[in-house]
């Protein structure tokens, strides 16, 4: 096998064992800021693939990550946050990892070679028409990763992929492909490093990116979120109270009002005859807060100043 430049040797690897304790971390932390340097490269695809994400979100679809190793932890990261932080429903995200469950206590290598496994999970978690997959490799040859890449397409679904190394079986099996060239690791293809960092950014990128395109995002603020802590429900309160101009006494008692949900809440307070009235217009308006707003008579650029008028914004 040729070797790929996520096994090639870092060019200030040389000597790195005998090297002073604090030289040997400045190497680390260059290498992990040129890691993420790379993802701005990839910001178009990265913008492609969050519009066919939410497309499939919007339309009934599943999302689903598929992944092995080190990649399969940066999936597993960003799948299990995007109920809590987009309140996107947790039956609608799969999460296909080499070596299954068992995988989360030994991350065993093995199972990233198992083709029929990668098969055997997208069928069991039927994906299909109208859903989306996207599959991560650090080489981008990972066999479980490109299966299920392949496996997912066959079978009708959108897929992304996201490697590191250019013109890798995964990244040319995809539908949409996202190259994250990142350098050489200080330790040689340890892509848990630079590789999984720029993977993360990524998919950081990617799942918010789709979270505004669905309406779950306003003005930086994630309002759509599912507030099922104390500091949730926090966070939820100050968010309608930030937006709304309200107090944070009111926009408690709005969010009770709303069954806890921040839009919802958000409409009542901007007029909205009732919470089904409320969830009424953003069915019609694609769940997004700012054309609910204006179907209310708001100005939806300019109608904080409006609605704020008369009520005192909380102070912070």
């Amino acid at each position: 096998m040729a070797e790929t430049r996520t096994e090639a040797q870092h060019g200030n690897a040389e000597g790195l064992d005998i090297q002073a304790p604090e030289a040997i971390l400045g190497s680390l932390a260059d290498a992990q800021v040129e890691a993420a340097k790379a993802v701005r490269n990839a910001i178009p695809s990265i913008a492609r693939a969050a519009e066919i994400i939410a497309g499939s979100l919007s339309g009934g679809g599943k999302l689903a990550y598929a992944a092995a190793g080190s990649s399969g932890l940066m999936a597993l990261a960003d799948a299990l946050e995007l109920p809590g932080t987009f309140g996107i429903q947790r039956d609608r995200i799969a999460i296909l990892i080499a070596g299954g469950d068992e995988a989360f206590r030994t991350l065993a290598g093995g199972p990233e070679d198992d083709t029929e496994e990668a098969s055997t999970a997208v069928a069991n978690a039927g994906i299909g028409a109208g859903d989306c997959l996207i599959a991560l490799s650090a080489s981008g040859t990972t066999p479980y990763a490109v299966r299920a890449i392949e496996d997912a397409r066959r079978r009708g679904a959108a897929t992304i992929g996201i490697a590191n190394n250019k013109d890798s079986a995964l990244l040319k099996r995809a539908d949409t492909a996202i190259l994250l060239e990142t350098p050489p690791e200080v330790i040689a293809g340890s892509t848990r490093m630079g590789a999984g960092t720029a993977q993360k950014i990524a998919l950081n990128m990617l799942s918010t990116l789709t979270a505004v395109h669905l309406g779950h995002v306003h003005d930086g603020y994630m309002v759509n979120l599912m507030a099922d802590n104390i500091k949730l429900r926090d966070r939820a309160a100050r968010i309608v109270a930030a937006v709304s101009g309200r107090d944070r006494d009111e926009a408690v008692r709005l969010l009770d009002k709303s069954g806890g949900a921040v839009k919802t809440a958000i409409l009542l307070a901007a007029g909205a005859d009732s919470a089904d009235a409320a969830r009424q217009i953003l069915e019609r308006t694609g769940q997004k807060l700012r054309p609910a707003l204006s179907a209310l008579g708001h100005d939806p650029e300019k109608w904080k100043p409006l609605f704020g008028k008369d009520h005192a914004r909380t102070k912070r």
